[in-house]
């Protein structure tokens, strides 16, 4: 295999996802995808299987997660631990970012004696 990039993986609203696209970062074979556009009627699931896999697969690097749903899977992010591909957490346009949601501003503040 040619030594490739890494992908940046999507998981979010309608809106997040149609814009990522728009610059560039959607990745489609006949196997996969490197996107899920989540709606009302997405069922949980699909979301956290979704988000299962990409911290799987090797040629992704980095996660893009709208916050909103993210808080939907902290029982998959509070034990999430591996640094590729890392987990960032992103405003929507519906939703602004909240730092003390964030499971890495959780743990930046733990480390410089914050809490936790």
């Amino acid at each position: 295999m040619q030594n490739v990039g890494k992908l940046v993986a999507v998981i979010g609203d309608e809106d997040t996802v149609t814009g990522f696209l728009l610059a560039g970062i959607g990745h489609r074979t006949a196997d996969s995808c490197n996107f899920l556009t989540v709606k009302q009627d997405t069922k949980p699931e699909v979301v956290e299987s979704t988000l299962k896999s990409f911290t799987q697969r090797d040629d992704i690097g980095i996660i893009l997660i709208n916050q909103h749903v993210a808080n939907n899977m902290r029982h998959i992010l509070k034990d999430y631990n591996q640094t590729i591909p890392t987990i960032l957490e992103i405003p929507s346009k519906e939703h602004p970012y909240d730092p003390e949601q964030d499971f890495i501003m959780q743990r930046v503040n733990m480390f410089i004696g914050g809490g936790g």
